[in-house]
């Protein structure tokens, strides 16, 4: 094995949100978080190599994302790793994913027109929606006993409302860690196509499926009303080097993007490590990182699987397709989430965010992209804290 992720490296003293801003969240510092959506992992070899190389020129001045080693690699992936056929004229940079969605938000709909959506769901959505001054639309998904079913009679019944003008879609779903199949992507589709509401897909967490799963791009299905956003980030652990990318077949909305990303808001220079991180990531290099990866991620879930039947069975746990999030069902403990978050904040001194902040407060949502000795002692600390 190349990759050592049982090796534990220190992150605190590095400004990092998880680890330096614990309290934040929190209220307290001595603890040990699970939080925030990025792992406790190093980067591939061959992202340090690559920005140490351009390290080594002391001029960082402005710098085009638009040219072929830039969208070659984001083609070679998908081509890899989906075995999808991405135009390259459809690729273009945005700094965030999150950026990118609110950009579309605005560009496809008015004030007080209507964003539907499937909860629980990531809560950057419920921001982007409201502070756009647009109306939250949700669907609620099945349990995860029911595979998280999709309602197809409620989610027919928002669309068809006259001011649902966009289905915002995540592929991998965050927090359940679903993975929309053909058939489920298709009679979306169709559904959006019937009432004219255009789809716009976060799909960031793309790379961290597990086998018996498999990632469909939608532009697979259609080209028509349709974005995919997308990042190598949350996959390589490279958000601090800011950088995403969308899938934009029509060609008048992806001008009218760039209008957007270039004129309004000046954000046309890529962020020049986040570029050359990107085309790093997306390798062979890339590709034999995450076959490491994947396998280390699942036994992570295996261990907190058995633990939880064993320590915690009033804990119900279900292995997730894809992503690296844990959404764990409390009901059985019959405790308010208030108290349950007492228990584990300052009896446990462990962090693991609520449910609540996801749109169900039956959950928890533990990120276990870390080493598998800071994931047992961060389950000891939630057995110790639940039976204090």
């Amino acid at each position: 094995m190349k990759y050592n992720f049982d090796n534990v490296i220190d992150r605190k003293n590095t400004y990092s949100t998880q680890w330096d801003y614990i309290a934040d969240r929190f209220g307290r510092n001595d603890i040990l978080p699970f939080s925030i959506s990025d792992t406790d992992f190093p980067v591939p070899d061959s992202v340090q190599k690559t920005l140490k190389k351009r390290i080594e020129h002391p001029i960082y001045g402005y710098s085009r994302w638009n040219h072929d080693d830039y969208k070659n690699s984001i083609v070679y992936w998908y081509q890899e790793r989906d075995q999808s056929e991405i135009d390259p004229s459809w690729i273009v940079y945005s700094p965030s994913v999150i950026f990118s969605v609110a950009t579309f938000i605005r560009l496809l709909s008015e004030k007080n027109d209507a964003v539907a959506t499937f909860t629980p769901m990531y809560d950057a959505f419920y921001k982007v929606i409201e502070q756009n001054e647009r109306i939250l639309m949700p669907i609620r998904l099945g349990s995860a006993q029911s595979d998280y079913k999709i309602d197809w009679d409620s989610l027919e019944t928002v669309l068809a409302q006259k001011q649902t003008k966009i289905f915002l879609l995540t592929n991998p779903h965050n927090p359940t860690g679903k993975v929309f199949n053909q058939d489920e992507l298709t009679r979306i589709v169709e559904l959006c196509d019937k009432y004219q509401v255009f789809i716009i897909s976060d799909d960031i967490h793309k790379d961290i499926v597990y086998p018996g799963a498999k990632y469909i791009p939608i532009t697979n299905i259609t080209q028509k009303n349709v974005v995919i956003c997308s990042s190598a980030s949350k996959t390589f652990n490279t958000p601090g080097l800011i950088g995403s990318y969308t899938f934009i077949p029509d060609e008048k909305l992806r001008d009218a993007f760039l209008i957007e990303l270039k004129d309004k808001n000046a954000l046309s220079s890529v962020s020049i490590l986040g570029m050359y991180a990107q085309m790093a990531t997306y390798s062979k290099e890339g590709v034999e990182y995450l076959d490491q990866l994947i396998p280390y991620l699942q036994n992570n879930f295996t261990i907190i699987d058995k633990f939880l039947k064993s320590n915690l069975p009033q804990l119900n746990f279900k292995l997730p397709q894809a992503t690296y999030l844990a959404w764990i069902d409390i009901s059985g403990l019959e405790m308010s989430m208030d108290d349950l978050q007492d228990k584990l904040i300052n009896k446990g001194k462990v962090g693991i965010m609520p449910g609540t902040t996801y749109g169900d407060s039956n959950y928890l949502r533990m990120n276990i992209a870390c080493p598998k000795s800071k994931l047992e002692e961060g389950l000891k600390r939630m057995e110790l804290g639940i039976r204090s």
